[in-house]
């Protein structure tokens, strides 16, 4: 039986139709996520307890002893998804109000995949120490927070401080979830085609925010890093590119610290002859060429993660030699999404009440999901786990959990056993409270 081979127009059009759909299904819900009540409403004379006069006794407890906020309240698993708007998806500086939308869906992830609470708070100012501030006053409210979305350089500074400054776990998902993921995806790629990590060189495309994270994570799990070559919007990076020097400190030490062999050029120069192409910069199509893939090394691997259109089209990528390609997208193969990673990562923080989310943590995170695929069974097209595989995020939960625990960063020690059984209710809860949601009609069904 012969299969039927899908052209690069229908590949098109199925890339382009979600946007269209997303245009008509969110005037339809009027918005992603509610807040519902989850404790128990027998009648009226329950508010005696959950409010006035019964709340006062569980005030008075909290104010003797505030580490008791985490038993009385919510605090436990909440997590604030905090952004200005000012770097959304692929879409730069549009302002919060028109990043609201990423935000509520971050939140509506972060409860059907890892069975936590969240919020999105889009804030009316671009000055990061209001942001700082901002996030500081929530702190009393929230068991974490989720930077989404924020411009670089500032990024970097609002996240150091945050995670100097506050006693709650701080990630910035386009810094650190990007690198867990990504690291994930090449674990298991480099298995397929057969390469070390300490061995491969690596062109960086793009030098934002996730790139940098990235880097500075591929170095702690063992790549080289004068076998990184980075590029940003006017070429490599390497120690004669004085532009950046007084400008931009971090994109300054990958100048010093990346490059051994001191490259120059463009994003041409920089992917030849390389084993590993990660390009985290623009929109495209187009912005990677064929030709500069086909002078990579043999069994080239290509992860082209801009969205909501990859550098270059995977597709196009295969033609010209990689013979791994992942996107950020759901519509190709191996998509190296931080969905897969943000969810499962704060699930393990939340339960062990972790003050902080550090690089070992997200790598813990990036060996687990790069174990569950293996066990399915590793190949070109499946080299990191699918986000309708459950069960990964659990895993994940609890290989964050026991790092933080062996950090001494984890508020609460619990076994293996209990982070895993809890993980797993808290999931189970929240995936099975939507279908139920949906099967009774409280959840409609969207327009066909």
């Amino acid at each position: 039986m012969s299969v039927k081979k899908i052209t690069k127009e229908e590949l098109l059009k199925k890339a382009y139709k979600w946007g269209k759909l997303a245009a008509k299904y969110h005037p339809f819900y009027r918005g992603k996520i509610e807040v519902v009540p989850k404790c128990a409403i027998r009648d009226y004379t329950d508010f005696a307890i959950w409010y006035t006069p019964g709340v006062a006794e569980p005030c008075k407890i909290i104010k003797e002893n505030e580490e008791l906020i985490y038993e009385y309240t919510s605090k436990w698993n909440l997590v604030a998804v905090v952004s200005d708007g000012t770097r959304v998806l692929g879409l730069g500086d549009i302002g919060a109000k028109a990043g609201m939308p990423v935000m509520e869906g971050k939140a509506l992830l972060f409860k059907y995949l890892g069975g936590v609470d969240a919020f999105p708070i889009c804030l009316a100012t671009k000055d990061p120490d209001e942001l700082i501030t901002a996030c500081k006053w929530l702190e009393p409210t929230f068991g974490g927070i989720n930077l989404e979305d924020i411009a670089k350089p500032k990024c970097f500074y609002i996240l150091e401080t945050l995670r100097k400054e506050l006693e709650i776990p701080v990630w910035h998902d386009d810094q650190q979830g990007t690198a867990a993921v990504i690291l994930a995806g090449l674990i298991n790629a480099l298995k397929v085609v057969g390469k070390k990590m300490d061995e491969i060189t690596v062109s960086m495309i793009g030098a934002g925010a996730a790139n940098m994270c990235t880097a500075r994570v591929l170095i702690q799990a063992g790549v080289k890093p004068g076998n990184i070559i980075m590029t940003d919007s006017k070429g490599i990076l390497h120690p004669g590119r004085t532009d950046v020097k007084d400008k931009d400190p971090y994109k300054w030490e990958m100048c010093l610290k990346t490059n051994a062999e001191g490259r120059t050029g463009g994003n041409a120069e920089a992917i030849k002859g390389t084993d590993v192409c990660i390009a985290l910069s623009r929109p495209g199509p187009g912005v990677i060429k064929k030709e500069w893939i086909a002078s990579m090394n043999d069994d080239a691997i290509v992860f082209t993660c801009a969205n909501p259109i990859p550098e270059i089209w995977p597709w196009e990528a295969k033609e010209a030699g990689a013979r791994i390609v992942a996107t950020g997208r759901s519509d190709f193969p191996n998509q190296l999404n931080n969905s897969l990673g943000f969810p499962g990562i704060f699930r393990g923080a939340l339960d062990v009440r972790a003050k902080t989310i550090t690089d070992e943590m997200c790598i813990a995170a990036a060996q687990e999901l790069a174990k569950c695929a293996e066990d399915n069974g590793i190949h070109e097209d499946y080299i990191i786990p699918r986000m309708d595989e459950w069960e990964v995020f659990p895993r994940e939960a609890v290989a964050v959990a026991m790092k933080a625990i062996e950090q001494g960063i984890a508020r609460v020690k619990k076994t293996r056993q209990q982070l895993y059984e809890e993980a797993v209710e808290m999931i189970k809860r929240a995936r099975e409270m939507t279908q139920f949601l949906m099967k009774h009609g409280f959840i409609k069904m969207p327009p066909e």
